[in-house]
């Protein structure tokens, strides 16, 4: 976020190099623009340029141009102007709001040939995902990194220095190259869902940059500060392109084949759950044996610190067999894990539920799949010796799903329960 005294310096900073976020977002929202292909350049027309100039800078501005104010408010909040969680990311819920209504009005803007509201309102899209992918945004709760002091003391030169602007601040060029920017949804409703994923990504890779950045600032080490910077620009920046591209695709409803094919399902496993809404989980999410683990990556704990791949015995053509599960996530009992879904986006829910091949031998539970606090579909008990069940269920009218394990007796000590391959699912006609 741009403090105000700053923002009318830099409103115009068109170089390919920049002072991190705190100039007006330029040099990340003009890389994103150069990689858009030659149409969509011309759809935005001389708009583009105020795009990556002026209008990503909207929500820093909304003080100093109140004519540009207005493209920093929704229509749930009038006149509020500037809404700490367009720098901030909030909670999934909202920030998903946020990205719906903001480029569902660029979009419906360029469907009207608006180019001009079209590109602010793209102008404040920008900025907020830069923001959220930006280090020094990343840590909710603690924007000058008081904290961070505390785990990292300052040398005395700096012992009463906020430490935002040097984290947010320093020098660096984005460039993505061959980059080519790729579809995010044919709706406003599914790109807004997968945008929301993506800047869940940007934001914990931006956090894994505010301890060296901190340490280079200390140190005065310029480069590795700088680097640092860059390697969450650079995220930010592709993210941001899918972002402009999708949002031309949709105000044109110009798509191709080969880009809609791979959204006809989505891993649900890829989101945080809505019990991490700050994207990590509260302690009271942990316990011991088997021990709590949202393995995105194929994983489940066996035990701190010692992952195992997520397996589970299945049925093929009538033969057992151990199946390894790339996608998924691995729990133990007490686990309650709820999930934003889109309406009226994808048909059905499925997923392989079971115990774990290996770990899960002697366990004994409940699998229970819910829907607006309504349950869809629950089997059990499950033990270790079943093979994996096909959970499939409808999805209309379902905003929020939830994936239950509960104990079904026994010492809970094999309890280690697999929800493979969790997948929403478009009907084959979308």
């Amino acid at each position: 976020m741009l403090p105000r005294f700053y923002s009318t310096c830099f409103i115009v900073f068109l170089c390919a190099r920049a002072w991190g976020w705190g100039g007006p977002h330029a040099t990340i929202t003009q890389a994103a623009l150069k990689t858009l292909p030659a149409w969509q350049q011309e759809t935005l027309g001389a708009e583009r340029s105020a795009l990556g100039s002026l209008y990503c800078a909207i929500p820093d501005l909304v003080y100093t141009r109140k004519d540009l104010a207005p493209y920093a408010m929704m229509d749930s909040q009038p006149g509020k102007v500037y809404l700490v969680s367009l720098h901030l990311p909030a909670t999934p819920s909202e920030n998903y709001e946020q990205l719906r209504y903001f480029l569902g009005r660029a979009v419906t803007a360029l469907q009207t040939n608006a180019v001009a509201d079209a590109a602010r309102y793209a102008g404040t899209l920008a900025h907020m995902l830069e923001d959220w992918g930006c280090p020094a945004h990343s840590v909710p709760g603690d924007n000058m990194f008081t904290l961070f002091k505390q785990f990292l003391p300052p040398p005395e030169a700096y012992r009463f220095t906020p430490l935002h602007g040097p984290v947010e601040n320093g020098v660096f060029d984005v460039a993505l190259g061959d980059h080519a920017p790729r579809l995010l949804g044919t709706s406003v409703d599914e790109a807004a869902f997968n945008l929301l994923q993506r800047s869940q990504e940007t934001t914990i890779y931006a956090r894994g940059q505010v301890i060296p950045i901190i340490q280079a600032f200390y140190a005065g080490d310029t480069n590795a500060w700088n680097a640092a910077q860059q390697k969450a620009a650079l995220l930010d920046a592709r993210v941001v392109a899918d972002a402009l591209y999708t949002l031309v695709c949709l105000a044109r409803q110009r798509f191709a084949a080969d880009e809609a094919a791979p959204l006809r399902t989505l891993d649900l496993s890829a989101f945080a759950p809505l019990e991490a809404p700050n994207l990590y989980m509260p302690q009271t999410a942990f316990f011991g044996k088997p021990q709590w683990g949202h393995a995105t990556c194929g994983a489940t704990l066996k035990s701190a610190g010692e992952a195992v791949p997520l397996r589970l015995r299945t049925t093929d053509n009538g033969r057992s067999t151990i199946s390894t599960f790339e996608r998924g996530i691995g729990t133990g009992t007490r686990s309650v894990l709820t999930y934003l879904v889109p309406a009226g986006i994808f048909e059905r829910f499925t997923v392989q539920a079971g115990l774990h091949a290996e770990l899960g031998t002697t366990g004994n539970v409940f699998f229970e799949v819910s829907g607006n606090n309504r349950s869809l579909a629950r089997i059990g008990p499950v033990t270790g010796s079943m093979p994996a069940q096909t959970i499939d269920v409808a999805l209309a009218g379902i905003t929020n799903l939830q994936l239950t394990v509960t104990s079904a007796g026994g010492d809970g000590t094999g309890n280690y329960a697999v929800w493979g391959s969790p997948r929403l699912q478009k009907s084959r006609e979308r």
